[in-house]
């Protein structure tokens, strides 16, 4: 949860370490993490281990922290458990005393994607003013846009513009958060946003908690700067073979 503000423990420092490992080879325009300390230590370890960008400022973002779980933080699972049937809930609906409801987490999950949407139309629109559209063709070589669970290395694969030409991505953004608050993010992608999802992703997987340092990745693209409508595929979830 939030109130109980761990440090890594060695093992998730290892995890980190294979994370930032994992991610070496690709080039993040933004990093933004939960200001909590096991997640800012985990985006710190990870940009620790970038090729391209280790300088990168983090910006920490209070909306990105674990659902709050109120009496039963700093208690073992089995505890919220039976608090859950003790009250005729199952978990993870059950919302203890003083935690947050899957509801209130959704909201801060759709205010901070709402937020990023808004930073990479304002990122677009800037670049066009400064350089002129044309320009984006130009900048970052393809190899920095090289995701390791994929065999694609084309920009053209996340990006391109009417004439086919490949060009940059716009952001990229690497995002350090928590599994329950994660879990709750992709299921406002999937309901409300309608998400395309891999084809051999199951349910049991989409409604899982990500293994620690799991990674996910999601293309976002925003059409003519529409906000409103953002069309969003799911290239992999909670991958996690660099454990």
């Amino acid at each position: 949860g939030q109130g109980v503000d761990e440090p890594l423990s060695t093992t998730g420092f290892r995890q980190a370490d294979a994370a930032g490992l994992f991610l070496s080879n690709v080039k993040f325009t933004h990093v933004f993490s939960s200001d909590l300390l096991r997640a800012k230590q985990t985006a710190a370890t990870i940009l620790g281990k970038n090729k391209f960008c280790k300088d990168l400022e983090i910006k920490y973002d209070a909306r990105l922290r674990e659902r709050k779980y109120g009496v039963a933080e700093g208690r073992p699972l089995t505890d919220l458990k039976a608090m859950a049937k003790a009250a005729g809930e199952q978990c993870p609906s059950f919302t203890p005393s003083g935690g947050e409801t899957l509801d209130e987490v959704r909201e801060r999950a759709k205010d901070f994607f709402e937020f990023l949407c808004q930073l990479a139309v304002e990122l677009e629109k800037k670049e066009q003013d400064v350089h002129g559209a044309a320009s984006r063709s130009s900048g970052t070589s393809a190899e920095q846009l090289v995701f390791p669970w994929t065999n694609h290395c084309s920009e053209a694969e996340f990006s391109s513009d009417k004439s086919g030409a490949s060009k940059t991505l716009d952001a990229n953004i690497l995002v350090v958060s928590h599994g329950a608050y994660m879990r709750n993010w992709i299921g406002y992608f999937v309901s409300d946003l309608n998400c395309t999802l891999p084809t051999n992703l199951t349910k049991s997987q989409l409604s899982s908690v990500s293994p620690n340092t799991g990674v996910s990745h999601f293309i976002v693209k925003l059409e003519n700067g529409n906000l409103l409508k953002p069309e969003i595929t799911c290239v992999c979830l909670n991958q996690d073979s660099h454990l």
